[in-house]
């Protein structure tokens, strides 16, 4: 792949700029910062690339780190991530880890998980969330979720855990016909021998997600990524986040019923609460 060039690429400016101030700082290779920063050498090297600008977390403490100008590095940054398309820039990072990933462990006390959504269930959490609700611009969202899910059908899928609370399948999205088909779906990938899905019952009370949605993408020597639901998602590499996370994640998932219970759970509510 070709370098990128700095003088036509706010991505790589941005780069260009945070190695000349790791350098000016004392730190000579990309591991020193990297440690310093206490987030894996990768999140390091990808953002002086270009590849992937940093996010706000990595990019508050570098500046930090590397007694940088605040404010200069801020809208470098802001510059680099206003690329076009119906992904946001920040979300890159995650995408780019799910693609790779070996794992995957999910958990929505929400909504029904990107990666097994149904187009119309899509369409009408986009409808809903998004200011510019044009036939164009939702067709081009809905699109990015689905072409998302060409992982699971590569003959090297990843391993996919996700776990729901069951509020999720009372939650009406579109339509009674929306959501049994989604939950019709969601049973069937549950199905495959990669993908679990498990539904924490609705009468279990408090559990340890309930502060937001989650996933983390593991891979093969690279380092995890989570991914945070928020007013607008967040995505972190930063070790000590993710390790909590995880913890968060396994305590949800001791509370769910079993694939099978919960495969059976989620066709008898798409017959009792969603026939048409």
């Amino acid at each position: 792949m070709a370098a990128r060039d700095p003088r036509t690429d706010p991505k790589a400016l941005l780069g260009k700029r945070l190695r000349r101030g790791r350098i000016a700082a004392g730190f000579t290779s990309q591991d020193a910062l990297a440690a310093r920063l206490g987030f894996d050498r990768t999140v390091v090297v990808k953002a002086e690339t270009g590849d992937r600008p940093p996010t706000d977390a990595v990019l508050a403490a570098w500046v930090e780190a590397c007694s940088l100008d605040a404010e200069l590095f801020a809208e470098l940054a802001e510059l680099a991530r206003s690329g076009g398309g119906p992904v946001p820039t920040w979300f890159e990072d995650y995408l780019e880890a799910e693609r790779e990933a070996l794992t995957l462990r999910i958990w929505q006390p929400v909504i029904i998980p990107g990666l097994l959504q149904t187009a119309e269930y899509a369409r009408a959490l986009f409808l809903a969330a998004q200011s510019d609700t044009s036939d164009e611009a939702i067709d081009a969202l809905v699109n990015a979720r689905l072409e998302r899910q060409g992982i699971l059908e590569r003959p090297d899928p990843p391993h996919v855990v996700a776990v729901l609370d069951e509020v999720v399948m009372h939650r009406v999205i579109g339509s009674p016909q929306v959501m049994r088909d989604q939950l019709a779906r969601a049973a069937d990938l549950a199905r495959r021998p990669y993908v679990s899905v498990q539904v924490v019952p609705i009468g279990n009370g408090a559990n340890a997600g309930l502060a937001g949605g989650m996933s983390i993408a593991s891979g093969d020597g690279t380092p995890d990524v989570l991914y945070m639901d928020a007013v607008e998602g967040q995505t972190s590499e930063k070790r000590s986040l993710v390790r909590q996370a995880a913890i968060a994640f396994d305590r949800v998932r001791g509370d769910a019923l079993s694939r099978a219970q919960s495969r059976d759970l989620m066709l008898r509510l798409a017959d009792e609460l969603w026939k048409p």
